[in-house]
């Protein structure tokens, strides 16, 4: 059990890695994006890829466990899995919004986010509210809240993936690509 355990975290945090990669490229054309409009396309683009990535890659980590994976452990290894692609992306998204992220940048969210509550017809002190607490988010407060999306992403990707993966046996001849 032990060594199942070692082996789930240390593929998680493998393909997490690139995983990150990934997704840091694709945030740097977010970051691009806010300056020239057409890479902001490109992010958007390449966004359905981190599902496929997330799926190969839990792929690859049933072939190292033996071709048979549950779906528990396939959904934990999906949820690690973005959680540490999140750890990764997390390093751009705090530059941008310390450094890169104007001033009016930011207005211009927090005037979208009003927008937004008008729309859901919020009104009164709880738009007050909700105005004073996007105007005093840090940019370490924008950061983490991306983390957390992305392991939201990740606990409600991880789910079909596993679903998928957990009912598939692959063969021998198709376990052998991957050695």
């Amino acid at each position: 059990m032990e060594e199942k355990r070692n082996s789930l975290l240390k593929s998680a945090m493998f393909y997490g890695l690139l995983l990150g990669a990934f997704q840091v490229i694709k945030y740097m054309f977010f970051i691009i994006g806010t300056f020239f409009p057409t890479f902001s396309s490109v992010s958007i683009i390449l966004a359905p890829l981190t599902v496929v990535f997330a799926y190969f890659f839990t792929k690859v980590y049933k072939v190292i466990v033996g071709g048979k994976i549950r779906f528990g452990h396939a959904w934990r290894f999906g949820v690690l899995l973005f959680f540490f692609a999140a750890l990764i992306e997390s390093l751009p998204q705090y530059i941008f919004y310390q450094y890169i992220a104007t001033p009016e940048y930011m207005s211009a969210l927090i005037d979208e986010a009003l927008k937004l509550a008008d729309s859901m017809m919020i009104g009164g002190q709880m738009k007050e509210e909700l105005s004073a607490q996007l105007a005093a988010l840090t940019p370490i407060h924008l950061t983490f809240q991306g983390i957390a999306t992305n392991v939201i992403y990740g606990i409600i990707f991880s789910v079909p993936i596993a679903a998928i993966l957990c009912r598939k046996t692959l063969s021998n001849d198709y376990m052998d690509l991957y050695k």
